[in-house]
């Protein structure tokens, strides 16, 4: 009877959600329930939290965009109104693919 081998250093563990999908989807939030200010805090708030040095593996892999309701119900979700939170000065359709 053969032995098997012990890995010493097994393979991780593989995320569900990888077994169907090669990439994760972009996270886009929707900002409702604030006037103009408020969009825009919440937007700098978000530019400020990516930058934390724990989140900047999961953000080079995932797009994060963010749109008030009031511009999406205004001009669609394929309208550039989205905002990526590492540049939140500029405004990109859903679509956007980041060039890190």
């Amino acid at each position: 009877m053969a032995r098997q081998r012990q890995q010493l250093f097994p393979e991780p563990a593989q995320e569900t959600w990888r077994q169907r999908y090669p990439l994760f989807p972009q996270l886009l939030f929707v900002l409702v329930g604030t006037g103009p200010t408020g969009v825009e805090n919440r937007i700098h708030a978000l530019h400020t939290a990516a930058r934390d040095i724990a989140l900047a593996g999961f953000l080079r892999e995932v797009p994060v965009l963010a749109a008030s309701m009031t511009d999406l119900l205004q001009h669609g979700p394929t309208a550039p109104i989205w905002r990526p939170i590492h540049n939140p000065d500029h405004r990109v359709d859903w679509t956007h693919t980041p060039h890190l």
